[in-house]
């Protein structure tokens, strides 16, 4: 288990960091950087969101600022910083990310993140960044801060809508949907199914219509994000 416990931070001494982050060089390097400064002391690692939810469930007070990858490979950073903010609603949280998608950075903002970086910002940056979130400072401006819950908002309104669209799915066409996931063409589903290519074809289209998808690759992301197909 990597998850790990360091010295904890007292009154007036270090701000106490925890470092959610997979890889382990990179996260080593971080609390080298940080054990340089006098200011900082890193009090707890996790290389995974269950070690990230260990710490929580441990010592959830052992730290005053959570630096967090969006891309953990158990699941989702942005849940580990909502359950951060519930444990311990007085830390800064921090996201570090390899990803540009402005929709997850929304998301993050939204779960409770003070910042967002990119990964590939310098670490001197990066120890910058807690500092001045520390000292009451923002790294986004009130527009950008505006425009990312915008976003989120956004994309809520659009996954309730997938799902609403989902719910008026056949049990049929939700077969055929399951098969598109397995990587099923339309004879394999005609076949698996008991169908003829063209009863299968016009399951497609009434699914296309329903889901409002340009193409079968869409509507299969649909069905992801609404959580009606299973990937293996």
């Amino acid at each position: 288990m990597q998850a790990a416990e360091r010295r904890g931070g007292v009154k007036g001494g270090p701000r106490r960091i925890l470092l959610a982050e997979d890889h382990a060089s990179f996260r080593q390097a971080l609390a080298f950087v940080f054990e340089a400064e006098a200011e900082f002391s890193v009090t707890a690692e996790a290389g995974s969101l269950e070690e990230g939810r260990e710490v929580l469930r441990t010592a959830a007070d052992s730290f005053d600022v959570a630096i967090v990858d969006l891309g953990l490979p158990d699941g989702e950073g942005e849940d580990l910083i909502r359950e951060i903010y519930e444990a311990n609603p007085r830390c800064l949280v921090l996201v570090l990310s390899a990803s540009l998608d402005r929709t997850q950075f929304a998301r993050a903002v939204e779960a409770g993140a003070a910042g967002v970086m990119h990964k590939s910002a310098r670490l001197a940056q990066i120890v910058g960044a807690v500092r001045r979130l520390g000292e009451g400072e923002s790294l986004l401006s009130q527009e950008e801060v505006i425009d990312l819950l915008r976003l989120a908002s956004q994309s809520k309104e659009e996954e309730q809508e997938v799902r609403r669209a989902a719910e008026s799915l056949t049990r049929r066409e939700r077969e055929i949907l399951q098969a598109f996931a397995e990587g099923r063409d339309s004879k394999e589903i005609a076949r698996q199914l008991y169908i003829t290519v063209e009863t299968e074809r016009t399951h497609v289209v009434n699914i296309l219509n329903k889901l409002g998808a340009h193409s079968r690759l869409q509507a299969l992301i649909f069905a992801v994000r609404a959580g009606i197909v299973d990937i293996r």
